[in-house]
């Protein structure tokens, strides 16, 4: 079972994403990115960002240790935004959280040099899970540590776009193929193959149930076409068991390297920018530094 904390303070909401997950401390002292019921996304993000997350964690992939939050919207009465106010007073109750890695860094190609092994991990695990949301321009993963004695790994998080399936169960035949070419790990040569052989037999029957068995019944409750959350939690695992064994026909390959993806954002920009009105190229940036101030790997100096 998922331990469950209760949230005694209310730090901060982190709006880089559409759910605007918040920073929470909880009674066991820890501190959590938590996801909202309320949320635009509902409860079906939960849902993935526990199936999915917990996967990960079993097939030998770093993931953050999640936990059930008892929010009570009072500990965040000082919260100032109208918005955010309405979201965590439609939250009261359980919600979803995951340990914050304290000074993790977001993944970029030059911070870090990604194994071909475990990229091709990833991406098989995105892949069973028809997990759209982790492309070169939002990878959902980050670097940690970035200080100190250890060396910095790589950390999935947030994978409450995965599963798309279950958005309309029956739409997508198990065996459905997606487009992973434009991957966040891509560009690293993943090794599709030696992770299938090693992943695919670890997708058993006994995994997928004691995994979805980790989500709240409430949160599958009332799922149209389905008499019971039992119902769902079997309807998770044929569908993910049945994909598992039907991985050749859609096991990602042929991934564009990290220069023909350069050059294809190069040409990108260039279209953009030649379609501009003459005065809006003259628009100066404003949020970046002149170039002479840039390194030559792009970043700012």
């Amino acid at each position: 079972m998922l331990r469950e904390v209760t949230a005694t303070r209310y730090i901060e909401p982190l709006r880089a994403g559409g759910s605007v997950p918040g920073v929470v401390e909880a009674d066991d002292l820890g501190t959590y990115v938590v996801k909202f019921t309320g949320s635009a996304q509902g409860r079906k993000a939960l849902v993935a960002e526990i199936i999915v997350g917990e996967l990960a964690r079993r097939l030998g992939l770093r993931f953050p240790e999640l936990v059930l939050v008892d929010f009570d919207p009072a500990v965040a009465a000082d919260e100032p935004h109208q918005e955010v106010q309405d979201l965590l007073r439609a939250s009261a109750g359980l919600n979803l959280g995951m340990d914050l890695l304290p000074g993790a860094a977001d993944f970029t190609p030059e911070a870090l040099d990604v194994d071909p092994l475990e990229a091709g991990k990833v991406v098989w695990l995105d892949a069973l899970t028809a997990n759209v949301d982790r492309t070169v321009h939002s990878s959902n993963l980050m670097i940690w540590p970035t200080s100190g004695l250890q060396p910095p790994r790589l950390w999935l998080i947030d994978h409450g776009a995965a599963l798309v399936f279950h958005h309309r169960w029956g739409a997508s035949p198990p065996d459905k193929a997606y487009d992973f070419r434009h991957h966040a790990l891509g560009g690293y040569a993943p090794d599709t193959a030696a992770a299938d052989a090693g992943l695919a037999p670890l997708v058993t029957e006994a995994a997928l149930r004691e995994i979805v068995g980790l989500v709240p019944e409430a949160w599958l409750a009332d799922e149209p076409g389905f008499s019971s959350p039992d119902e769902v939690r079997d309807a998770y695992v044929t569908h993910l068991l049945s994909r598992a064994r039907s991985s050749a026909t859609w096991l990602p390959t042929g991934f564009p390297s990290r220069e023909e993806l350069a050059a294809a954002d190069a040409k990108r920009a260039a279209a953009t920018e030649e379609g501009r009105p003459a005065w809006l190229k003259r628009v100066p940036d404003l949020h970046g530094k002149p170039s002479a101030e840039r390194d030559w790997s792009g970043h700012v100096g």
